[in-house]
């Protein structure tokens, strides 16, 4: 289990334009994916970009006044990114050109492209979207495809699955205690938007199941029932999605509900061990603990004091934990 730690990135006024067009260009190398950034000459540029970082997929929150940012041919073949890009537009108009074409990418819609095939996308009024990068053997892993030949430009209102996968990105950036988020349920989701009609129904189905967990993991009458209702599903068939990845749906929804509850424990907001069971959708305080010692070879207790020590000022990070309190799967 690991829980994301959320940095923010923003470029500083009082440097000249062009290291401040570096800056930006240096921070998206490190960070997410590496661009050549131009700004239109006399303009003040601005950027700001939230990051969290899960075991393989980046993703981010982006938002900067007008410019572009690209990848040609000759910057590909000097530092090939070997990944797939996620971009889901929130404000702003984009400017796509690849292949010849040109196409406007509008608030609402995603962008799936493959890094490592040159193009250009401009901003002409400022922007504000999520990025999701996903690292190329993983995209292959899930879809059985080595890249993407053209980018897929999908609108998320008539897309359940962008709709979803827009959900788990903006929690992960957004929420006020950063949270585990569920990393299959976002490389299941990618893998079904990147292939349409070709990824197998059991991955489409699967991420549906685990996008409902998390939406109504605070319930404690939360049940595999509810779960395949909400999902249009047989329970005897949810029942085999889950158990072809090696888990059920009770110890899914314990396990996402004990990763929450972490989350909450050790950035400190929360005063009791009991209030985070509650709030996790835990109806019995010593079953939690249990379960939670269990899970993390350490206790709910021992976490809490080190989230009292952040709500204090000090600094939280998983290093700060016992080695084995750092999570199993």
């Amino acid at each position: 289990m690991l829980i994301p730690e959320r940095r923010t990135f923003t470029t500083e006024s009082h440097v000249d334009a062009a290291r401040l067009v570096r800056r930006w260009e240096q921070h998206n190398a490190d960070s997410l994916i590496e661009l050549a950034c131009e700004v239109p000459g006399g303009l003040h540029f601005r950027a700001r970009e939230v990051n969290v970082n899960l075991e393989q997929v980046r993703f981010a929150l982006v938002s900067g006044t007008a410019h572009s940012v690209a990848r040609d041919e000759e910057l590909i073949a000097a530092r090939p990114g070997e990944a797939i890009a996620v971009y889901a537009a929130l404000r702003g108009e984009a400017l796509l050109e690849c292949d010849g074409r040109r196409q406007v990418v509008r608030p609402g819609q995603l962008l799936v492209c493959d890094v490592d095939r040159p193009f250009l996308r401009g901003f002409g009024h400022g922007l504000m979207e999520f990025a999701v990068r996903i690292p190329r053997r993983t995209f292959t892993d899930y879809t059985g495809l080595e890249g993407l030949v053209s980018p897929l430009v999908i609108d998320s209102d008539a897309n359940q699955f962008a709709r979803a996968l827009m959900r788990l990105v903006g929690r992960a950036v957004n929420a006020a205690v950063p949270t585990p988020v569920d990393e299959q349920a976002v490389l299941e989701l990618v893998s079904v938007l990147a292939t349409p009609g070709e990824t197998p129904a059991s991955a489409a189905h699967r991420a549906a199941a685990r996008i409902y967990v998390d939406d109504h993991l605070t319930d404690p009458g939360l049940s595999a029932g509810d779960v395949a209702h909400g999902t249009g599903l047989s329970e005897r068939h949810l029942s085999r999605l889950f158990a072809q990845a090696g888990t059920s749906v009770p110890r899914h929804v314990l396990a996402r509900r004990l990763d929450l509850a972490y989350a909450l424990l050790a950035h400190g907001d929360a005063q009791r061990t009991s209030d985070a069971a509650q709030r996790c959708g835990f109806t019995s305080t010593a079953y939690f603990s249990q379960s939670f010692k269990q899970r993390f070879a350490v206790t709910a207790g021992e976490v809490l004091r080190l989230g009292r020590g952040v709500e204090r000022g000090s600094q939280f990070s998983q290093e700060t934990l016992p080695a084995a309190s750092r999570g199993r799967r």
